[in-house]
C-alpha cells in the first residue's frame, strides 16, 4: 500500500477485511510472544545451577527482556509509518522464532541471553502492531469486544506462564521452556503469511535519528535503573546514575518531540484529555499489576513453604478467571461504556490490595486465591475498558502513537513498579531481622518476609487508592469529527 491510496483518508475500507483471520493471527502471535516473559521466573534458580552462573547474572534474562521491549516500542509508531502491518507482524514473528530457537540450543549463558534479546525484539514490535490493528479494522463502538479478546491473551499468557514453567521444570530440562514453544511460534507465522492483512497507511515520514537515539538511552536508563534498584538498592551508582542520564534523556526527548514536524513518538496526543487520564490510570495499575505479580510467589514461596510449580498452580485460577472476564467486559465497555466497569473495578482492585496487607503464616492458599482472583476480575474490568477509552478519543493518524505510549509506559511502569516494591520488601525483612535473636532461623526470616511484604502492599493499597480518585474522571469518548477517516492533523 502507498502514501497515495490515503489521499482519500483511510486509505483502505475496514468493511471488506476479513477480520476473524487477522485477529486470531494476532492473538496466536501475542500469546507465545507474552507467555515468555513469565515463562522464566520459576525456571531461574535451576538456570543459576545448570548454567553456572550467578542469581544477579542470571536475572538478565528477565531485565533484558523487558529493557529491549522499553527502547524498542518508543520506536514503533514510527516503523509502522514506513512498513505494513503485514511486514511488520512477520519480521516480529520470525524474529521472536529465530530467538527461541537460539535460546534452546544455547550452549551457555551468553547465547542464551542472545535469543532472549531476539525473542524481546520480536515482542517489542508485535505488542504495537496487534493494537493498531485492532484500532484500524474495527469502528470505534464494536471496539471493546475486540480489544477484550486481546486483553485475555495478554493477561491470562503471563498468568499461565509460571505454572506452564513449573510442570515443565519439574518433569523436563528447561531447553524445554523454548522448544515447546517453537511449533506454536512456526504455526503463527504460517498462518499469519496466509492470512494477514495491510491495515495502515504507509507514509513514510522523515526519521529522526537524535529522537530514537534519545528514546533509547532515556527509557532504557529508566528501566534499566529501576529493575537494577530491586536487586542491589537505590543508592548504588548502577542505580543512581542510569535513572539520571535516562530523566534527562528523555526531558531532552520530550522537547524535541514537540518542536519536530513529523515526531517519532507524536505527544500531542496527551492534548485529548480522555488519553492523558487513561494514560496516568494504567501507569499506576500496570505499577500494583506488576508488583502483585512479583510479591505474591515470594509470600507462597518464602512464607507458606510451597514449591515453584504449586505457588504457580495457586496462582492459575486467577489468571483463568481473568482471561474469561476480559473479552466479558470487552463487550459490557461496548454497550455500556467504560464508567460502569472501571470504576468499581479499581474499587475491587484496591480492596483486595488492602486484604493482602492482612496475609501472614496462617492464612491458607485456598484464601490467597479467592483474594487473588478478586484482584484480577477487577483488572480485568479497568485494563482494556480504559485502554479503549482513551485510544478511541484519537485521530487516525495518531493511532500508532497513542499504542506506542501506552505500551512503552506499561514496560516503564512494571520495571518500576517491581523495583519499589522489592526494595520496600527487602528493607522490611532486613529491619525486622535486624531485631531478631536468631535471624538465621527460617521461621523467623518468614516473619520477616511477612513484615517486608505488608509494607509493600499497604503501599500498593496507597497506590490503588490514588487510581480511585483518576477513575472517577473517565468518561465515554468519540474520535474528533471529521478525523474518523481522515488524516488531517
Amino acid at each position: 500500500m502507498n502514501a497515495a491510496s490515503n489521499s482519500k483518508g483511510g486509505g483502505f475500507d475496514p468493511s471488506r477485511i476479513r477480520r476473524g483471520p487477522i485477529v486470531f493471527a494476532l492473538i496466536i502471535g501475542a500469546f507465545v510472544a507474552i507467555l515468555n516473559e513469565t515463562l522464566l521466573g520459576n525456571a531461574l534458580p535451576e538456570l543459576v545451577t545448570a548454567l553456572n552462573v550467578p542469581y544477579s547474572t542470571i536475572q538478565w534474562l528477565s531485565t533484558a527482556y523487558m529493557l529491549v521491549i522499553g527502547v524498542l516500542v518508543p520506536v514503533t509508531a514510527v516503523l509502522q509509518q514506513w512498513f505494513t502491518t503485514r511486514q511488520m507482524f512477520l519480521s516480529a514473528m520470525l524474529l521472536f522464532l529465530a530467538g527461541t530457537i537460539i535460546a534452546a540450543v544455547a550452549p551457555g549463558f551468553e547465547v542464551l541471553l542472545t535469543g532472549r534479546v531476539i525473542q524481546a525484539l520480536g515482542t517489542g514490535l508485535m505488542l504495537p502492531v496487534m493494537m493498531n490493528t485492532i484500532l484500524a479494522i474495527y469502528p470505534p463502538e464494536n471496539r471493546g469486544g475486540a480489544m477484550g479478546l486481546i486483553g485475555l491473551v495478554i493477561m491470562f499468557a503471563p498468568a499461565i506462564g509460571p505454572t506452564v514453567s513449573g510442570l515443565i521444570m519439574d518433569s523436563l530440562s528447561w531447553r524445554y521452556l523454548f522448544i515447546l514453544v517453537i511449533p506454536i511460534a512456526v504455526f503463527s507465522v504460517i498462518f499469519a503469511a496466509v492470512y494477514m492483512r495491510n491495515v495502515s497507511e504507509v507514509t513514510k515520514p522523515k526519521v529522526d535519528v537524535l529522537s530514537i537515539i534519545l528514546s533509547t538511552i532515556g527509557f532504557g536508563g529508566v528501566v534499566y535503573g529501576f529493575s537494577k534498584a530491586g536487586a542491589v538498592g537505590w543508592g548504588h551508582n548502577e542505580v543512581i546514575w542510569p535513572i539520571a542520564v535516562g530523566a534527562v534523556a528523555l526531558l531532552v526527548f520530550v522537547l524535541r518531540q514537540l518542536k519536530l514536524k513529523e515526531p517519532v513518538m507524536d505527544l500531542r496526543a496527551f492534548k485529548y484529555p480522555m488519553f492523558a487520564l487513561v494514560t496516568v490510570l494504567l501507569f499506576v495499575i500496570m505499577m500494583t499489576l506488576f508488583s502483585t505479580m512479583t510479591l505474591l510467589p515470594m509470600f507462597l514461596q518464602g512464607v507458606l513453604f510451597m514449591t515453584a510449580f504449586k505457588s504457580g498452580l495457586t496462582l492459575l485460577p486467577g489468571g483463568i478467571v481473568n482471561g474469561i472476564m476480559a473479552p466479558v467486559s470487552g463487550k459490557l465497555f461496548d454497550k455500556f461504556g467504560p464508567r460502569v466497569l472501571v470504576i468499581p473495578g479499581l474499587i475491587i482492585v484496591a480492596l483486595s490490595i488492602f486484604l493482602f496487607t492482612g496475609f501472614d503464616e496462617s492464612t491458607s492458599s485456598g484464601y490467597v486465591i479467592t483474594i487473588h482472583i478478586i484482584l484480577l476480575i477487577g483488572l480485568s474490568m479497568v485494563m482494556m475498558p480504559a485502554q479503549t477509552t482513551g485510544l478511541n478519543q484519537l485521530p487516525r493518524h495518531l493511532y500508532p502513537h497513542g499504542t506506542a505510549i501506552l505500551n512503552t509506559l506499561q514496560q516503564v511502569s512494571g520495571a518500576i513498579g517491581t523495583a519499589l516494591f522489592i526494595s520496600i520488601m527487602s528493607n522490611g525483612q532486613k529491619d525486622y531481622l535486624a531485631t531478631s535473636s536468631d535471624p538465621q532461623n527460617p521461621l523467623e526470616m518468614a516473619k520477616g518476609l511477612i513484615e517486608g511484604l505488608n509494607s509493600a502492599f499497604w503501599l500498593g493499597f496507597i497506590i490503588a487508592i490514588i487510581a480511585v480518585v483518576l477513575g472517577l474522571f473517565i468518561r465515554r469518548t468519540k474520535a474528533p469529527e471529521g478525523e474518523t477517516r481522515g488524516m488531517g492533523h
